[in-house]
């Protein structure tokens, strides 16, 4: 006599799908709070910061509350990374418009990040995106411990450069321009996981895709 187990998959209605939504919608908020003023506004950029740094709080929270109470739904596998893709991409957006000068060529310009990091980054983001959710069916890959790392790198640097630290002719001073060059330090250590971690997850993708289908 054998006993079958039906498994309850959980509402897609839950707190974690909630902030992740939550995430999204704070996207175009984040760019004009950013953007305001062409980014010379000190109070909007104090706004873009508290905006960034809430998104990336509820980014953990969410998650966390996922797994803890069993709440890992299919819209949260595909909405999740969207968002965190979102608003991440939205700030390297936003910092390479604000501050960036006209006449110079496309791979120098910029405002307080270089366009060629932005399309770089962005690139091996979405294509690490859609490659997994057009694979999550059948090979699942774990958030790696160095993509986290990147996350967080990521996090930390956007965040800070979000803040007026060089914008209204420095008003913030020599304590800002300091800020400043240190989150520059800490996005080139970002840029670097993000292509070294991007790698290994193409690798391991194609990996385990020729085991499946072996």
């Amino acid at each position: 006599m054998t006993t079958e187990t039906t498994v309850t998959k959980p509402s897609n209605w839950n707190v974690p799908n909630a902030l992740t939504t939550l995430r999204i919608v704070m996207v175009p908020f984040f760019g004009y709070a950013l953007l305001h003023d062409g980014g010379d506004s000190i109070a909007w950029r104090i706004a873009a910061y508290v905006l960034f740094a809430l998104a990336m709080v509820t980014d953990k929270i969410d998650g966390d509350l996922a797994r803890k109470h069993n709440l890992v739904t299919d819209f949260g596998k595909i909405a999740d990374p969207i968002a965190d893709k979102a608003i991440t991409g939205m700030a390297f957006i936003g910092l390479s418009i604000v501050g960036s000068q006209s006449g110079e060529a496309w791979y120098v310009a910029g405002g307080e990040i270089w366009w060629w990091v932005t399309i770089l980054v962005l690139v091996r983001e979405w294509s690490v995106t859609l490659l997994r959710l057009s694979i999550m069916k059948d090979v699942v890959i774990p958030a790696a411990q160095l993509g986290k790392i990147k996350t967080t790198a990521q996090g930390v640097a956007l965040g800070l450069l979000s803040l007026p630290l060089v914008a209204d002719d420095h008003a913030w001073g020599t304590v800002g321009e300091v800020i400043f060059y240190v989150a520059q330090v800490i996005l080139a250590v970002a840029v670097a996981l993000t292509l070294w971690s991007g790698y290994e997850f193409f690798r391991d993708a194609f990996r385990q895709k020729r085991a499946h289908t072996a």
